[in-house]
Order: C-alpha cells, then sequence, then structure tokens
C-alpha cells in the first residue's frame, strides 16, 4: 500500500521536483504524518487533506499514513503539496490507478470542501515539467493560463480534487490552450502617460532616448519641480516591447512572488517599480528566511525607479552594485543560496544640494560647498560609476510651461529606439545578451572599435574629467548606442562626444 507522487517546490525562481511517498500500514494506531523537512503550512496540509477528502465523498482511512516529500533535505514549504498528498493517499488505497501517476506533476492547495485554491510559481513548474518530459501538470484553474505560457508541454487546470481523480481514472479533459505571449503583448502594450505630456527639457528627453536604447542606467539631478519624477515615469511608455524570451523571464518571477493579476496571465509589458525610500536592503535586493525576489529581480527586463537617491539608506543603494553589474543578485542564506535574475535599467533622481537650488537661476541656494560635497558624498563613488548617463534636469522657464508647442510623442520615439535595438539583438544573437550595456569586455573590443579622432577625444576626457576604468567603458557603451541610433556601424567622434557630456556628476562643484 505504497503510493508515488511526482509534485515540486519553489525555490527562488527555479521548481525543484519533489515526490510524495505515501505509505498506508493496517497495524497499529492510526496516525498521520508527514516527513521529509515540511515547514508549518505543509504538516497544517493534514487537516485539510481529511477534510476536502471525507468532503467528497471518500472513507478516510483511519489507518497509519506517513507521507514522505522527497529528497528529505530540501525545505519544502507551502500549501501546494495538499493536492498531490491527497491523491497519494487515495492511489495508496487503489482508488486511482497507479499507471499515470508518474507522468504528471501535480500542484496545489485544497479548501475543505475539496475545491482547488491557486498557488505560486506555476510557471516554474511548467518550465520544469518541459525540462524533464513530463506528458504535463495538474494544478488549480486559475494557474492554468500562466503555466500554459510555455510551449509543449499540456496544462490541466482543475478546479476540484473530484475532477482530478476523474481526470486521473480515465475522463477525457482538454488541456488549456497555449497563450498567444505577442498577441497579449500587443494587446496590452498600451500606456496612459505620454513624453508629449513634458514641456522643455529636449537634452533630458535625448538622453533618456539613449538610455532606452542601450538599457543604459541613468541619474537625473534638478531642483525639485523640474519634472524628474515626470519624465521617469514616461520611460516605459518608449522602450520597445519585450521578447519572448523577456517576458517568460519577466513572468517567472511574477509569479513566484505572486503578483500576478487577475485575468492577466504573463508580464506582457516591461515593469517600471518605484520604492519608497525607506525600503529595506532585503526588500530591495530579495531575501527573507527562505530568499524571495526584491525590487531589483521585479524591475527584470524592465524599470526600477529610486527617486530622491541620496534619501535612501547606504547601506541600502550600495547593496545594488552587485546586480548592477552582473545582471543577477546573489542571496545566501544558511538554508540556501540562490541567484534571482536582475537585468534592470536603473532610473535615479537627485537634487543638486540640500535646499535643491544649487545651479538654479531664479532661486539663490543656501548652501555651503561642503554641504553640497556632504550630500552627494551618500552616493558613493563606486556606485556613481555605475550610471552610464548623469544629466543635470534644470527647472523649466515658464514660457515652456505655457506654451502650446507640443513635443515628440513616445509611439514615435519608441519605433526609434525598437530600430536601435533591434541591431542589438541582430548583433549579440549568439551571446546572451539583449543591449548594448549588458555588454562584457570581450563584446566591446569586438564591436566598439573607435577611430583615431574619437580615440582622441576620448583621451582627452578621460586625463582632464579624471574618469575611471569603469567610466571609460560606459562611455564606449554609450557612444555604440549612439552609433546605432544613427544607424551607423562606426564609432565616430561626435557619438564620443555626446556619451561624454552624459557624465555631469563627474565634475566639481564650484
Amino acid at each position: 500500500m505504497l503510493s508515488k507522487i511526482i509534485s515540486s517546490t519553489v525555490i527562488g525562481i527555479d521548481a525543484y521536483i519533489v515526490e510524495v511517498e505515501v505509505d498506508i500500514v493496517s497495524k497499529g494506531m492510526p496516525a498521520f504524518s508527514i516527513v521529509g523537512l515540511p515547514d508549518m503550512a505543509v504538516k497544517e496540509s493534514k487537516e485539510r487533506v481529511r477534510a476536502a477528502l471525507k468532503n467528497i465523498g471518500f472513507s478516510f482511512p483511519m489507518k497509519r499514513i506517513t507521507v514522505n516529500l522527497a529528497p528529505a533535505d530540501l525545505k519544502k514549504e507551502g500549501a501546494s503539496f495538499d493536492l498531490a498528498i491527497a491523491i497519494g493517499i487515495m492511489a495508496a488505497e487503489g482508488a486511482i490507478p497507479a499507471d499515470k501517476l508518474n507522468d504528471y506533476i501535480l500542484t496545489g492547495e485544497l479548501s475543505l470542501d475539496g475545491s482547488i485554491k491557486p498557488v505560486k510559481g506555476s510557471l516554474s513548474v511548467s518550465i520544469k515539467a518541459k525540462e524533464l518530459n513530463f506528458k504535463g501538470v495538474i494544478l488549480p484553474a486559475e494557474n492554468a493560463p500562466e503555466a500554459a505560457i510555455v510551449d509543449g508541454v499540456s496544462v490541466y487546470g482543475l478546479k476540484s480534487l473530484s475532477g482530478v481523480i476523474d481526470f486521473l481514472n480515465g475522463q477525457e479533459l482538454s488541456s488549456y490552450p497555449t497563450v498567444d505571449i505577442v498577441a497579449m503583448g500587443e494587446k496590452d502594450f498600451l500606456y496612459e502617460e505620454d513624453f508629449q505630456d513634458v514641456k522643455g527639457q529636449e537634452h533630458a528627453k535625448r538622453a533618456l532616448e539613449v538610455a532606452a536604447s542601450g538599457g543604459h542606467n541613468i541619474i537625473m539631478m534638478g531642483p525639485p519641480g523640474s519634472g524628474k519624477t515626470m519624465l521617469a515615469r514616461r520611460i516605459p511608455s518608449i522602450l520597445p516591447p519585450m521578447t519572448v524570451t523577456e517576458v517568460i523571464e519577466a513572468t517567472q518571477i511574477y509569479s513566484v512572488a505572486g503578483l500576478l493579476r487577475d485575468k492577466q496571465p504573463l508580464v506582457a509589458t516591461r515593469p517600471f517599480r518605484s520604492p519608497h525610500h525607506t525600503i529595506s536592503d532585503a526588500a530591495l535586493i530579495g531575501g527573507g528566511h527562505i530568499p524571495r525576489p526584491g525590487e531589483v529581480s521585479l524591475s527584470h527586463h524592465g524599470v526600477l525607479f529610486l527617486d530622491e537617491l541620496p534619501e535612501f539608506k547606504r547601506n541600502v543603494i550600495e547593496a545594488l552594485r552587485q546586480p548592477m553589474e552582473d545582471g543577477e543578485i546573489t542571496v545566501s542564506r544558511v538554508a540556501s543560496t540562490i541567484n534571482l535574475p536582475a537585468r534592470f535599467m536603473l532610473i535615479a533622481s537627485m537634487n543638486p544640494c540640500p535646499c535643491g537650488r544649487f545651479g538654479d537661476d531664479r532661486h539663490a541656494c543656501t548652501c555651503s560647498p561642503p554641504q553640497i560635497h556632504k550630500y552627494r558624498a551618500r552616493i558613493s563613488g563606486p556606485l556613481l560609476d555605475r550610471f552610464d548617463i548623469h544629466i543635470e534636469v534644470p527647472a523649466v522657464p515658464y514660457k515652456d510651461l505655457s506654451s502650446n508647442y507640443a513635443g515628440e510623442k513616445s509611439e514615435q520615439i519608441r519605433k526609434r529606439i525598437a530600430d536601435a535595438r533591434k541591431i542589438q539583438l541582430e548583433r549579440f544573437a549568439h551571446d546572451k545578451i539583449f543591449s548594448n550595456a549588458q555588454m562584457k569586455t570581450r563584446h566591446i573590443k569586438k564591436y566598439c572599435l573607435l577611430n583615431d579622432s574619437a580615440t582622441e577625444l576620448l583621451d582627452m576626457a578621460m586625463q582632464r574629467l579624471g574618469l575611471s576604468a569603469r567610466a571609460y567603458s560606459r562611455i564606449i557603451k554609450l557612444s555604440r548606442t549612439i552609433a546605432d541610433l544613427d544607424a551607423s556601424s562606426d564609432i565616430k567622434a561626435h557619438h564620443i562626444s555626446e556619451a561624454i557630456q552624459y557624465r555631469a556628476l563627474d565634475r566639481s562643484v564650484h
């Protein structure tokens, strides 16, 4: 009277196979125990499973029941094992044939009435099922749309334990239809905010266009009310549509975090995350006893906006160094170490000084140079180096605010950016990167050759501004993006010149 059911647990964003072994013996006092490093939610599944089986008319066996979750050294958490445990008990009692049990991965939380509630991480489970060549996955009906994103896996979304039993006993059911990612993306590619709403700030708009074209990090400095936040919130409207690979990766993270919206099975538009400056390092980077994705991972393939960067805690923003450089974050705990994807475009804003009026022609700044230096020193040099673009966003003159002039629409800017990104995708087709900002040293040597005039100009800037080696490589990456916007295969002197002018914070305060 032994049965084995295949289920899974999600650690980080990856699913791991768990064998649910159920053994029932008639001798001895009735008992129901679960072993295999379960957490409290898993242990409580005993009561949910017992009530669910009774309420669908199954006579719960008054015997000694032992459930083993293998591998035993892997931490199990959550209620997603309820369905597998219930089916395992019925199979051990002979109510379900054993021939189908190893063909599917089962996951789902049971209600006391036998209905199946949704769980987190269904997309990761579906990806694992395809990787290991399972026939399909059986899961809650609410999770079926996201699991169906993976092509080549049969997804059976069921609403009740009775439905799962009928299916395993031979009832014909059609799997959930595969989700058309492209069509879904086109349907959701709508934004309420448009760059046309921004008055003036043409220099800043150009800088943001360059940043969006190559996925570069950018920091904006200007007085309060100059439009820094307004510009940042419109960046998603000019970013190109996500590729199929990007959609799946972003959706996988949101699925694990339980943040997929109702009736929205995938993340079809690029994420935009804007955490408050009181955020903790664990919430920003990811963590917890069982590590979960933080804001940097939720911004994967999208935008992370940090408004008033100097107001964030020093240890919090310094933790951004690794993901900004590597495109992933490593979270280490005693129980486990996981890697979470974090390839995002970082947009930050700050005032030029504590009072916010430094450099404003209309208002006198009340801060002394030491105060300004202390304020800007809240952002360390190594972190500042990781921003490809530093721009000043001055206050908008009244004549610009009151004019009827309407700038370019986001749609027009997005078309140019999409053309530049297409060039980059073709360039890096075999390198597993998506944009110029992600280039490593070997890519720079291969794709960013400078002519003599461009080299001379860059050498001069390095000496006069005292730039670091990291700033040097970022200027070259930036010039490669500017050349792509010009549809130029070569990096010319004026491309280098424009890239150099986007290093405003490398200059001294006088």
